[in-house]
């Protein structure tokens, strides 16, 4: 993104980001949203998550020293913020009812003392009689809403005691009102204006791309394996996967841990404290990965979520997003990932009428319904298309998307296609559903094409339809999610209800003439690729000094009771570990560390960088006057070279994590790399031939060459690291 040169800031402004934050240039619209809240003029600022949108309330309080006032939905992001504001050396503070009476009392002692810059409220806290009593006696001059879409009732998260906020102006005619969002279309920025009362605002749009975003859009065809391989991508790094219900997500949640992977529920079904466990346990870099409803996220402000995975498709546009939006907030490269199916536009469709009925008024219902079944469409042909994916969310938001290839979607990675038979093969799909009759569901129709021997086919004479085993090329899967690929175009149709049966609609009939050509996509053979913006990012990173830092950080987060991205990002953590300054006049320069942070940790770290850079015989303060040096290597880090040289020599895993300081998790990473590089002609080392053989026999009756099938066949005798080494090895080796 691009950032305003340090000539043209107002002083002041620099010079308090400078001292808290440790940046010297701005974001786009940060420098006119942070003027408005200096000069008191309202402002609907509308920038994308990860955009900088808090800076644009935390600074002008603190260069004018005044006390403001910040609307936020969640105790958890009230919270986070408070932490990471205070660990850079920012007075602030939250009133919530998770205090206890010893905490309120001193909060409120500082805010009549004016000790603090910013004072975080709920909207139900905010104009309750002992609130009011305290602001007013301070004449508040400013009041900052945040995650402001939720005052419209366009707005994708509308709720109702947001507009309980529209008294402001009433109330505190003194003071302006500066509303925050990620996610408005010009008809919901409209209504927020409205609502709030705004005075000829200052209305600042950014630009809603995020091109540290790569996305995919991948058909559903085996859920499981799909999610898993994703987390697999980002071993060791935060995850969110968002589900439709609670089952989904306990069930997907236990599939993930039988598989290995670190992973845990969230939905609004759970126990508060089992939810706040989750949470915490995320935010302290504890767990990898949240299997999680909508409900998970809006409270989180961890910046560094690597993966954002949507095992269905969501309801609205602006709720993919807002959820997808929470990777790579630090700017840093992270991956989204929709995995989509036409079942899930029908499933959403029979939860917004369920919502529905709950509206007495008639004529009020039938708008609502179609309003949400506009939205939802619009999700749906956004995944059933071939073109760019952040020119398509660009587009949907009313802007334009300059280049003609982002390089960082499934579209223009080339990784998906159209079929080059489509028509052919939409137009055997219908004169199956033609031929039984219009009578049965998607599953039986795919059963027939496949040719499969049912019980249902034997009862209904079915194999000897014409159309038997026409398609038994594909897996059922496959075929089913072409089945809703022509339901989404609406070739096809489905009944409501629990059982809905497939029909032909007047679209059928002309693909079935030849009429009206389909296209129809599926994705290509082979391995994800890198986008351009994932390989940048590391470009000159020591991958193994970074990961020495991150569980520093861990360290002294879990000393000060705090998240550990309050304590230091990813972005800085990356840039320490290209730099590897070795002293303080050194470390100064390097972005993204406030004042109190330097004085806090800057020796500390200096140590730490220093130790790695003894141990490895590296080069320290990678700098020029210009700018950071970060020189290119196609060797493998110091830590994985290592351990490389210990497996040639047979070492255990044991003994190599041992040797190179490191978890035997990430150990076993690097023997999976080294098996595959390498191709070592046994593991035995590691996996003594007897195991290695029964992890294969096992293995070839599995039908989904998932860890957890195998490891239950074996009885649980073998552990899984043992079966990844196994399976690696033997896709290395052909075998």
């Amino acid at each position: 993104m691009l950032a305003i040169a340090p000539n043209s800031i107002n002083p002041r402004i620099l010079a308090t980001v400078k001292q808290y934050w440790g940046f010297d240039t701005l974001r786009p619209l940060q420098q006119q949203a942070i003027q408005a809240g200096i000069e008191h003029r309202d402002s609907l600022v509308v920038l994308p998550t990860g955009g900088g949108k808090s800076l644009c309330y935390q600074v002008p309080p603190a260069v004018v020293n005044r006390t403001d006032v910040v609307v936020s939905p969640l105790i958890s992001l009230m919270k986070d913020q408070v932490d990471g504001l205070r660990e850079a050396g920012y007075p602030a503070a939250a009133l919530h009812s998770g205090l206890t009476d010893a905490e309120r009392r001193e909060i409120e002692r500082g805010i009549a003392q004016k000790e603090y810059r910013l004072v975080f409220a709920s909207p139900e806290r905010l104009l309750t009689s002992p609130f009011l009593n305290i602001i007013q006696r301070l004449d508040v001059r400013a009041f900052h809403i945040d995650e402001a879409h939720c005052i419209s009732q366009w707005g994708h998260d509308f709720r109702p005691e947001y507009r309980q906020m529209s008294s402001l102006k009433q109330r505190f005619p003194q003071a302006s009102v500066h509303a925050y969002t990620a996610t408005a279309t010009p008809r919901v920025r409209e209504d927020i204006v409205h609502q709030l009362q705004l005075a000829d605002p200052n209305i600042l749009v950014g630009i809603f791309d995020r091109p540290n975003l790569v996305y995919r859009f991948v058909p559903r065809t085996d859920l499981a394996g799909q999610v898993i391989g994703a987390i697999r991508r980002h071993d060791g790094e935060a995850v969110i996967v968002y589900c439709i219900s609670r089952k989904d997500t306990e069930n997907l949640a236990a599939t993930l841990v039988a598989n290995g992977i670190k992973a845990a529920p969230y939905h609004a079904g759970m126990e508060k404290n089992d939810r706040n466990k989750t949470q915490e346990r995320f935010a302290e870099e504890r767990l990898d990965v949240v299997v999680a409803t909508v409900a998970f996220g809006m409270g989180i402000d961890r910046s560094n979520v690597r993966c954002v995975i949507h095992a269905a498709m969501p309801k609205t546009v602006e709720h993919y997003q807002q959820e997808s939006g929470r990777a790579g907030r630090d700017g840093l490269e992270a991956e989204c990932i929709m995995l989509y199916s036409g079942g899930d536009v029908v499933k959403w469709k029979g939860l917004i009428g369920l919502s529905a009925d709950r509206i007495d008024d008639f004529e009020l219902q039938k708008e609502t319904i179609a309003g949400q079944e506009e939205l939802l469409e619009h999700v749906s042909r956004m995944c059933n298309t071939l073109e760019c994916r952040h020119r398509v969310l660009s587009r949907y938001f009313g802007q334009t998307y300059p280049s003609p290839n982002c390089g960082a979607c499934d579209v223009c990675l080339g990784e998906v296609q159209g079929m080059a038979d489509s028509t052919v093969v939409a137009q055997k799909i219908l004169s199956c559903v033609a031929r039984v009759e219009q009578r049965f569901g998607v599953g039986h129709v795919c059963d027939v094409l496949l040719g499969a021997n049912t019980e249902m086919i034997r009862k209904c004479g079915h194999q000897s339809l014409s159309t038997y085993g026409l398609l038994k090329e594909y897996d059922k899967k496959s075929l089913q999610s072409l089945v809703y690929q022509l339901i989404d175009q609406q070739v096809l149709a489905r009944t409501p209800g629990e059982m809905p049966i497939v029909m032909l609609t007047e679209a059928s009939r002309a693909v079935m003439k030849g009429e009206h050509p389909v296209q129809l996509i599926e994705p290509k053979t082979g391995a994800v690729k890198r986008a351009k913006v994932e390989e940048a990012s590391w470009e000159g990173v020591d991958r193994d000094l970074f990961d020495r830092l991150r569980e520093w950080r861990k360290a002294e987060a879990a000393k000060r009771g705090v998240p550990a991205f309050v304590i230091l990002g990813d972005a800085v953590l990356r840039e320490l570990a290209a730099v590897r300054p070795d002293v303080v006049e050194t470390f100064r320069r390097v972005k993204g560390i406030g004042e109190a942070k330097q004085r806090e940790f800057g020796e500390t770290l200096i140590g730490v960088i220093s130790a790695y850079c003894d141990e490895h015989g590296l080069a320290r303060n990678n700098f020029r006057t210009a700018g950071i040096v970060k020189p290119k290597s196609t060797m493998l880090n110091a830590g994985k070279q290592k351990a490389f040289d210990l497996f040639e020599r047979g070492c255990t895993i044991e003994e190599t994590a041992s040797a190179i300081g490191r978890a035997v998790s990430t150990t076993l990473g690097y023997l999976v790399e080294f098996v595959n590089d390498r191709k070592p002609a046994s593991v035995d080392p590691w996996v003594d031939a007897r195991t290695y053989q029964r992890v294969m026999e096992t293995a070839r009756s599995s039908d989904t060459g998932l860890l957890k099938p195998i490891f239950e066949a074996m009885g649980g005798e073998v552990p899984y690291e043992q079966i990844r080494v196994v399976l690696s090895h033997a896709a290395a080796m052909n075998v």
